[in-house]
């Protein structure tokens, strides 16, 4: 495994291979007390992953889990759960009902639009489509429906995203990092997992970065600064301070803006072995993968297996620790909300064992800052063109689309969330 992967990103960090090496060596050296500081690590998280397992172990689901109308009630022991396990779930954010017509109307939205057609015929499909073997595809490349904007653009979405921006430490020697009561929006796709489905299966890894999490100033400078040097002790997963400055390598697989979280919604009944989401709910895993990849084992030019412009994966031979505590989120019904840290290692199930689609919206929390608003005016031109959000493969299918959500269509919400009103 570790031969395979080194073979990967070698190819992938040619570019940053200088680089690389020249980061490993300052951090070694700046790190004094390496051995004692990988072990205080070492010790947290696999207590941190005991503590999981055993929880399994008892039907204990280790996902903090919250209703909607609960939010205002969270206390701070509560939040101080969410913020060691990384996630959360919040039930009820949309009632049944109102989910079901979005269901529909999507399926509407892509049959009379003839999306299958258009896509078997454009020689433009998505990477993430190569390895299908279904005819079908499980991620459909649309982002301007009614109800993926309806849902985005809701009231109590809003709140959701308030509360969870509200999780972070927003304040720095640079000022506030972003306003946690108001958030932009991030267009991204929709999941219809079909049952049986074994092809989009999705190994452990990390977003928001790979390489750059060791080579980036930013991220090693400031979000990580305790981690690299000084006090381990005073690192918190939740200072915002450099976030929001991270230089992405381009990369149509990285994301430009800031999410304070990833996140899904639910459009169909599903839980483990639905092909549903997977995660490590340990939010400080991430120190321990930046201080293993420093070690005397691993090449002076690699990085445990991180590839530029990839996500960050996990491999077993360097990060069986991790794998010790992954395991599926809780059953989630429609409405529901999952949400996870962008330092939290992540999947997908193999294999879709259930009997019935597993069908998701993906919408994420944005905060409003200087750099999220970058991306926002790129994504106001696709928008009102009705292209493929920047982030993503150019297949702009839904230009004729009838039905297509527009400008006009927008609440007084959904326009500053667009980035056009302040």
């Amino acid at each position: 495994m570790i031969q395979e992967a080194r073979q990967r990103a070698n190819a992938a960090n040619e570019p940053h291979r200088a680089r690389i090496v020249d980061t490993k060596r300052k951090l070694r050296a700046q790190i004094t007390d390496m051995p004692a500081r990988f072990a205080s690590i070492t010790r947290s998280v696999e207590s941190q992953i005991e503590e999981i397992v055993q929880e399994r172990a008892q039907g204990i689901q280790p996902v903090p889990d919250f209703d909607f109308d609960q939010l205002n009630r969270v206390t701070e022991e509560q939040k101080h759960k969410i913020r060691q396990r990384g996630c959360l779930v919040i039930r009820n954010v949309f009632e049944d009902q109102r989910v079901v017509d979005w269901n529909q109307q999507l399926d509407e939205y892509l049959t009379n639009n003839n999306y299958l057609e258009k896509l078997s015929s454009s020689g433009a499909v998505d990477n993430y489509f190569s390895t299908l073997a279904s005819d079908k595809p499980q991620i459909y490349g649309v982002y301007w429906s009614r109800p993926q904007m309806e849902a985005r653009t809701n009231p109590a979405m809003a709140a959701v995203k308030r509360f969870l921006n509200r999780l972070w430490r927003i304040n720095s020697p640079d000022g506030l990092v972003f306003d946690p009561d108001h958030d932009l929006l991030y267009a991204d796709r929709v999941r219809f997992r079909r049952a049986g489905d074994v092809s989009l299966g999705l190994s452990p890894h990390v977003d928001a970065g790979s390489i750059e999490r060791w080579i980036d100033p930013a991220y090693s400078g400031k979000v990580y600064r305790h981690v690299f040097g000084g006090d381990l002790t005073q690192y918190d997963p939740f200072e915002a301070w450099g976030r929001t400055e991270i230089a992405e390598i381009p990369s149509p697989a990285v994301c430009r803006m800031f999410r304070t979280f990833q996140g899904w919604t639910a459009l169909t009944p599903q839980g483990p072995n639905d092909g549903t989401l997977q995660l490590l709910p340990v939010a400080n895993a991430m120190v321990w993968m930046l201080l293993r990849a420093l070690q005397d084992d691993v090449p002076d030019d690699e990085l445990c297996g991180a590839a530029a412009c990839r996500a960050m994966i996990v491999v077993k031979d360097y990060h069986d620790l991790l794998l010790r505590g992954y395991g599926s989120i809780p059953q989630v019904e429609p409405g529901d909300t999952v949400f996870w840290h962008p330092d939290v290692l992540h999947g997908v199930e193999d294999e879709h064992r259930g009997t019935d689609y597993s069908s998701v919206m993906y919408i994420a929390p944005v905060p409003d800052c200087a750099k999220n608003r970058v991306y926002a005016k790129l994504q106001q031109t696709a928008f009102e063109a009705g292209l493929s959000a920047p982030d993503f493969a150019a297949d702009d299918f839904e230009v004729d689309f009838d039905g297509r959500f527009t400008k006009q269509d927008l609440s007084a919400l959904g326009l500053r969330q667009m980035g056009y009103s302040d």
